[in-house]
């Protein structure tokens, strides 16, 4: 089993207006097999957690920690976040013009693991994943999310993840932007990688809607960069029916 812990995590960025402190002091901890959601309104602090965890250059940590089975992430490139288990669905995937999604793949894996994988193995992976996906085959020709719909795109994150097989995976709002057809498809990608890649997972949304499909062991709710309430898949139906008015009426 290994260990995701978040202790006192204080993140700032810089802006025209100077130094923005947006995470306020967060803890938290996941253990592979498990899925936490974190929820809250837009500004909250939950898409900059996410970004944190992987690693962009734009967010400042001030203090706290975070490590996964006791190594420091926060000392961590990149790409050594990604070999060691950490992945990213972003919410907003980018286009990488001229970077078959063949190429790309493939290349990733070969990052992540350190080795090639076999091409029969690896050929029949991807071609089955794609497949559960619903994702057409000629994708696999095509530019990297270029000229792609947001919910393809969307099915492209999660072709990455099952396929890259990591520890834990942050999904940053993976249900903006999809339709109910799109939402069970990628929602059955999270639940079959954490069925058999114990993975951890970080859900991130606004709504409810995808716990439906993807079911919560924990729930945590993010108001002004805090953690201001967490419990179980209960707390969300809660927020279902109330919002978030009592949360922001205290902060």
């Amino acid at each position: 089993m290994s260990t995701l812990e978040i202790k006192d995590l204080h993140v700032s960025i810089d802006t025209e207006q100077g130094t923005k402190e947006i995470l306020k002091g967060v803890t938290l901890t996941i253990k592979t097999g498990e899925t936490h959601a974190i929820m809250g309104p837009n500004g909250s602090g939950k898409s900059t957690l996410a970004s944190t965890i992987a690693g962009h250059p734009r967010y400042n940590v001030t203090s706290g920690s975070i490590l996964l089975d006791g190594e420091d992430v926060l000392e961590m490139g990149v790409d050594e976040r990604a070999r060691a288990g950490l992945f990213l669905a972003m919410q907003y995937p980018v286009e990488v013009p001229g970077v078959t999604m063949t190429n790309f793949l493939r290349t990733a894996k070969t990052a992540i693991d350190g080795e090639a994988p076999s091409l029969r193995h690896w050929t029949k992976d991807v071609k089955a994943a794609m497949e559960n996906l619903k994702i057409d085959a000629d994708f696999a020709n095509r530019n990297v999310n270029e000229g792609f719909s947001g919910g393809e795109k969307k099915r492209v994150e999660i072709l990455q993840m099952e396929l890259f097989k990591p520890k834990f995976a942050i999904l940053d709002e993976t249900d903006s932007g999809l339709d109910v057809d799109a939402l069970k498809v990628v929602s059955d990608g999270v639940n079959r990688a954490s069925e058999q890649n114990e993975m951890g997972t970080l859900l991130i949304t606004h709504y409810t809607r995808i716990l439906r499909y993807i079911k919560p062991d924990f729930v945590h709710v993010f108001v002004d960069g805090r953690v201001a309430e967490q419990g179980g898949p209960e707390l969300a139906d809660q927020l279902e029916e109330e919002g978030y008015d009592r949360f922001l009426v205290k902060a």
